[in-house]
């Protein structure tokens, strides 16, 4: 399947599996609250544990409404290795507070998000066209995580609308970090 056509899954509210930064995640669009429901639905993850969402930029923070102080936009740049840092930390979600109740559905409750950026220019290049993604790793709850699309396949078979082979995946999960004031 190309991307373009996948493109046009996620925008319509489709959900399915392909590589992330990290593991194979169950993606769907951040903004569709009927693609994030399904997810849930479908990783059958309980109902209160939000999901991490993917971004392609700083920008795309202002969606959510979250503000970032100075000092945590320092933070960010070094955990997302943007700019001139040389040691790069491996992947890593922030978790930042979210305004309001529009995105209740996403925070469920918390008032925070956890986001991540992935330093892949693909993915954020993918991210720039889909919007932001939920992206839970690609398993049921309580199973590992799949590997491969043969195991995504096995858990999920053909309640998704797609499945992306990039071969096995062998990254682990990324870190959590949260930021607060």
């Amino acid at each position: 399947m190309k991307s373009r056509e996948i493109v046009k899954i996620l925008k319509k509210g489709g959900i399915g599996v392909m590589p992330t930064d990290t593991v194979y995640g169950l993606v769907g669009s951040v903004l569709s609250r009927a693609a994030v429901e399904r997810i849930y639905r479908v990783r059958e993850r309980e109902k209160g544990k939000p999901f991490i969402v993917l971004i392609s930029s700083l920008d795309d923070l202002k969606k959510f409404g979250v503000k970032i102080s100075e000092e945590h936009l320092v933070i960010l740049k070094v955990l997302w290795s943007l700019g001139e840092t040389r040691d790069k930390p491996g992947p890593v979600s922030v978790i930042l507070p979210v305004k309001g109740k529009k995105f209740f559905y996403i925070h469920r409750g918390t008032g925070a998000i956890a986001f991540r950026l992935p330093r892949n220019g693909r993915l954020r290049g993918f991210l720039k066209k889909t919007g932001p993604l939920v992206a839970p790793s690609a398993n049921v709850a309580g199973k590992p995580p799949a590997r491969t699309i043969a195991q995504a396949e096995k858990y999920f078979g053909g309640r998704i609308d797609f499945y992306l082979n990039k071969g096995k995946r062998n990254s682990v999960p990324s870190s959590i970090v949260a930021l607060v004031r």
